[in-house]
């Protein structure tokens, strides 16, 4: 298939040496160039079999204007987790979301044979189309509505967003007694290996689960000269209480 990916960020690099590795025909535009006014010319192709839209959600609507004029019978898609599909429907006549659920980076290129890609089509003949691309990237490839897709983003947030911030509140903790945050890896690497066997809860060690409360004491009070990461240790220590408690 002729793919335009307009946005050269994380997700869209990524995508586009996926899309070129599957033997797609793809060209990368800038989110950029399309919402800067270059002379009246637009840096994008007019036609192609889809136009995948990679960019940050806050100019996303912005490029959809800029990109759609002019190509209202072409095939759009978007990438954002939280946003709805009907971003794109008063613009183009085709549409749809092509959501792959990974956490990205330029500087090393995922593959994306396992990653799983959310599929919503305005159509069930613009789905058929979507099936068929994600299906080259992928076996993983899911149906799901704009509502239920907030929520498997919401999910992602924390399973990736906050556990990575985690790590990074265990680095300043390791900072302060110098020792360098690679030490962890092991027992990150293991952490995330028992969840391909167990669930999250019945994964789930530390003092919290085993209620000892000399511990959470002793470490709540390690962090008197951080009020902040103090909060964000007695909230995620009630909550794994909690969880453990009712499981």
């Amino acid at each position: 298939m002729n793919i335009v990916v307009i946005g050269t960020g994380r997700l869209g690099t990524n995508l586009a040496q996926a899309l070129r590795d599957a033997g797609h025909d793809v060209t990368v535009v800038r989110g950029r160039a399309v919402t800067t006014d270059c002379g009246g010319e637009s840096p994008l192709p007019q036609t192609a079999d889809a136009f995948i839209i990679a960019v940050k959600d806050d100019v996303l609507e912005d490029v959809i204007v800029r990109a759609t004029k002019g190509r209202e019978d072409q095939l759009f898609l978007h990438t954002a987790g939280s946003m709805p599909m009907s971003a794109l429907s008063d613009y183009c006549r085709r549409y749809g979301v092509f959501y792959p659920m990974q956490t990205f980076s330029k500087e090393t290129i995922v593959p994306f044979t396992d990653i799983p890609i959310f599929l919503e089509a305005d159509s069930a003949e613009t789905l058929d189309v979507l099936n068929e691309l994600a299906r080259t990237l992928s076996s993983h490839v899911y149906h799901l509505s704009t509502d239920d897709r907030r929520y498997l983003h919401l999910a992602a947030v924390f399973a990736c967003n906050f556990a990575n911030h985690c790590m990074a509140l265990s680095a300043d903790v390791l900072g302060r007694i110098g020792i360098p945050f690679d030490v962890m890896l092991p027992l990150i690497d293991q952490t995330v290996r028992k969840l391909h066997t167990m669930s999250p809860v019945d994964a789930q060690t530390g003092p919290a689960v085993r209620h000892d409360n000399n511990v959470i004491i002793g470490q709540h009070h390690l962090l008197d000269d951080n009020p902040k990461m103090q909060n964000v240790y007695d909230l995620l220590t009630n909550s794994i209480y909690e969880k453990s408690t009712n499981k």
